[in-house]
């Protein structure tokens, strides 16, 4: 009979020791906030917008230049 508690105590033992080998996954957000760049697309967009209000000016004024 005291194989059978030391077997079990080994076993007991062996099965602690594997659940606490078991790996961790961890979810942390990031310290920084991720940046998009997205100039040229917003940088184009404003120069369409002031190109079509300059061309309304000269065609309003023509006597402008």
């Amino acid at each position: 009979m005291p194989q059978r508690f030391i077997a079990v105590g080994l076993l007991g033992w062996l099965a602690l020791g594997l659940g606490a080998c078991s790996p961790t996954v961890k979810l942390q957000a990031p310290d920084k906030p991720i940046e998009i760049n997205m100039t040229v697309n917003i940088k184009h967009e404003i120069l369409l917008k002031v190109e079509k209000d300059v061309q309304q000016m000269f065609q309003s004024d023509k006597g402008l230049f």
